[in-house]
Order: C-alpha cells, then sequence, then structure tokens
C-alpha cells in the first residue's frame, strides 16, 4: 500500500528553477461502481520509493493542499495520502479538515500483538477526531483484531492476492466489520469481473486510470519572514502585528490564503483577508503551519524584487485608500497590490493565478482588467513604478488625489516595506 502501482516508476525531478520550488505528486483516482470518482491517492514523485519517512508524509499533504498549480489537485474529493507510524502524531494534520482525508495506514511488517496494542490509542485518537482510515489486507489477521473496528476503508491488493484469497478475504470482511474494501491494481477487465461480482464497490488501478503527474508549486516566502511570523507566533503578539508580517511578503500571503480557503481546510465560507485568517486559523495551527512552510522554503534571508516590488504596492494602494475608504475597505487595495504580480512570480497567466484565490469580485476586477476604484489605485501604483507623468497624472485626477498625497504615501510604503530586512 505504501508503494506505487506495479508499473509506476517513481523518479526524482530536476532541481527547480524560477521564483517556486517545485514538488512533483502523482495522482490516481478511486472509482465507485460507477465509475464516478470518489478521491484519489497521493504519491509523492519528488523522493525515490525508498525514501518514505514522516517528512516526506508532511511535505506531500503540505504541497498538496499550498498547491499553485493551473487546477486543484483533489478539489472536494476524499485525499487519500499514505502514511509512516511516525507521521501520524504530527502536527501537520491539525491543518486539515478530517472529513477529507482517508489516512493509509501501513502494517507492522510483522504480527507483533504488543506492538498492535501500543499504536491502537493514536489510531483511535485520529478516528475519533473525525479522520478516515484505510489498511491493507492484512488488517484481517487476528493479530490486527483491535485495528479492524477502526478501519473506513480495506484495500486488497490484485497484485499480490490469488483469486481465492480474494474470495476469502471479501467474506471475511463482510461478516465482521463495516470496512468499504477497495480493490487496488485492477488493470484488467477480468480482475474487475472478479471483485465486482462479490461486492467490492470501489476500485483503483490502471484499468480505471493512471496515476497523473502534477508539478506542484509553492510561492516561496523568505525564511527571515518565515521566523519572523514564528517568533511573533511563540511571543503571542498582537493579531496587528502578525499581520503586518504576512503583509510584509507576498509568498506568505499566497501560501497562507491558498491554505485556508482550500478544500483541506474544510471552511463554510472564503477568506478574503489576512486578519480574517489570522484570527480563524488560531496561533497553534499557525504555528504549525510556519513551521511547515520553514521546512518547504528555500535558502536567503531577502524577498525577491518581484515580492518586494508587490509588497510596496500593495501599502502604497492600502494607504491612498485609506485617505477615502474605512480600514476594512483599505485592506481589499492592499489585497490587489501584493498579489498585482501573481502571474510573473507563478509563470501564469493572470487569470489563472487570480483563479487560485478566493477574491472578492472588486478585486478580482481590478487585478484582472483595471477596472474600479482599486483598478485605478493599480494604475496608478504602475504609474508611480514606470514614471509615466501622462498615466500618473490621468489616475490621479480621476481619484482626486494630489501629487504631494501620492509621493508621500510612497515614500511612506518604500519606507515600510524596507523595514522587514531590520
Amino acid at each position: 500500500m505504501n508503494s506505487p502501482t506495479a508499473h509506476e516508476s517513481p523518479s526524482t525531478p530536476p532541481p527547480a528553477s524560477g521564483p517556486s520550488p517545485v514538488a512533483m505528486i502523482a495522482r490516481q483516482a478511486i472509482v465507485n461502481a460507477q465509475q464516478v470518482v470518489v478521491g484519489y491517492e497521493l504519491f509523492n514523485r519528488s523522493r525515490t520509493a525508498n525514501a518514505h519517512t514522516a517528512a516526506t508524509d508532511v511535505t506531500l499533504v503540505f504541497n498538496a493542499l499550498s498547491h499553485a498549480g493551473s487546477e486543484e489537485l483533489v478539489g472536494k474529493k476524499l485525499i487519500f495520502v499514505n502514511c509512516t507510524h511516525e507521521s501520524l502524531a504530527g502536527g501537520h494534520l491539525e491543518l486539515l479538515d478530517p472529513d477529507k482525508v482517508v489516512l493509509e495506514i501501513p502494517p507492522l511488517g510483522h504480527a507483533a500483538s504488543e506492538e498492535v496494542a501500543t499504536r491502537t490509542p493514536i489510531l483511535t485518537g485520529l478516528r475519533n477526531r473525525g479522520f478516515h482510515l484505510a489498511f491493507n489486507h492484512t488488517v484481517l489477521q487476528s493479530a490486527y483484531a483491535p485495528w479492524l473496528p477502526l478501519a473506513d476503508y480495506i484495500k486488497l491488493d490484485l497484485s499480490v492476492l490469488a483469486p481465492d484469497q480474494l474470495a476469502v478475504l471479501i467474506s471475511y470482511a463482510g461478516r465482521h466489520c463495516k470496512a468499504e474494501l477497495i480493490a487496488e491494481k485492477v488493470e484488467t477487465a477480468q480482475q474487475y469481473d472478479m471483485v465486482s461480482t462479490q461486492g467490492v464497490q470501489l476500485f483503483q488501478g490502471y484499468w480505471f486510470a493512471r496515476p497523473s503527474l502534477v508539478e506542484t508549486k509553492l510561492l516561496a516566502p523568505a525564511q527571515a519572514s518565515i521566523i519572523e511570523l514564528i517568533n511573533h507566533v511563540r511571543n503571542q503578539s498582537s493579531t496587528d502585528d502578525i499581520e503586518q508580517v504576512l503583509k510584509k511578503d507576498a509568498g506568505l500571503a499566497f501560501n497562507l490564503m491558498r491554505l485556508i480557503n482550500s478544500a483541506g481546510f474544510g471552511l463554510n465560507r472564503e477568506i478574503t483577508s489576512f486578519r480574517q485568517a489570522v484570527m480563524l486559523l488560531g496561533l497553534k495551527k499557525l504555528f504549525r503551519w510556519a513551521a511547515l512552510l520553514l521546512t518547504a522554503s528555500r535558502t536567503g534571508g531577502a524577498p525577491s524584487s518581484l515580492g518586494q516590488t508587490a509588497v510596496v504596492r500593495g501599502r502604497l494602494m492600502e494607504l491612498l485608500a485609506l485617505e477615502t475608504l474605512p480600514p476594512e475597505d483599505a485592506d481589499q487595495a492592499f489585497v490587489v497590490g501584493i498579489f498585482s504580480l501573481l502571474d510573473v512570480m507563478l509563470s501564469m497567466p493572470m487569470d489563472k493565478a487570480v483563479g487560485l484565490l478566493n477574491v472578492p469580485d472588486a478585486v478580482s476586477a481590478a487585478l484582472l482588467r483595471r477596472e474600479g476604484f482599486l483598478g485605478d489605485l493599480l494604475t496608478l501604483a504602475e504609474a508611480c513604478e514606470s514614471s509615466d507623468d501622462a498615466v500618473f497624472n490621468r489616475t490621479a485626477g480621476l481619484l482626486h488625489l494630489t501629487s504631494q498625497q501620492i509621493n508621500l504615501a510612497h515614500l511612506q510604503a518604500l519606507a515600510w516595506a524596507d523595514q522587514l530586512g531590520d
């Protein structure tokens, strides 16, 4: 269960170039009898097959939830994630919506009833928190009896089980547990017919879908920014102080908004401001997230020049918006500014980049078409950078702002952004 299907050959991709770290994740559909996808099993392709550790489990989940590619990795389907027993106690699981996640629990490699008993409380705790648990067919052995009531899914590997073994296991599972059975490594119509006629309702394998490789991206923040965030959280700083750290690094801002609005996080409403994100996440989860981000981040203390430009834009637009708008509306101006270079940072069209974030219509209109008040502010900020006097004067007039107001705000924005390296 912890290895890919029989014909897959995991490989380590070449190092990523550009501003975004890249991880290779393969996903394979799990379907029902009507061939409707109910979930995806994820495989980490950024490691070799024998390098499965607690650390790679954490990285896989983190990259899947924070993925900044052109498509959702799993959407609203179940996520099946291979685990090590060491990773089951990891804090990264606190970032997930348990109802969306199936933890694939490996066998112990030997039928040591004492070790089974030792690990049972951890598995029980995960199940009580709402996680789904999947096991392979060994959970039907007597040594694993304490685990059997915890099983939501049992995977039957058709590459290692003979037809007569399968018949016995399917019959036994039907009498002794309530778990749904998944036939995996189904590669022929004959195999499908054999297990489906015996009552198996879920299937995985080449007969239905081969694993598809997805190149996941993260917008990398500076490590200094992540460390600053961690220090603020550990010191239980105010929401205002924590929000300021997020606002000074486009990578931090993007990854947080992606995570908190991902299906795996399980919120019922869209979060559109950093203050909301901080308050909903809470200090404990924010610390977990920052620590995971630190392990996945690149080296180097300073943000990229693009990130610095985005931060200055955001702050300039926020200061100018505050001339006429209340603070909560001015926050949207900051969001537009700091995300205005996402297309360059992620190497994708802006409409696809904006599609990765849940943003209000006014923010989207500004980013994509420079429409509305926020669009005019963004045009003005760009004119400040390019020294385009004609656009500067025209847009300043539309916004009823004087050159003195704009220049002062620009200086303040530059000084504010420079404080990041202090």
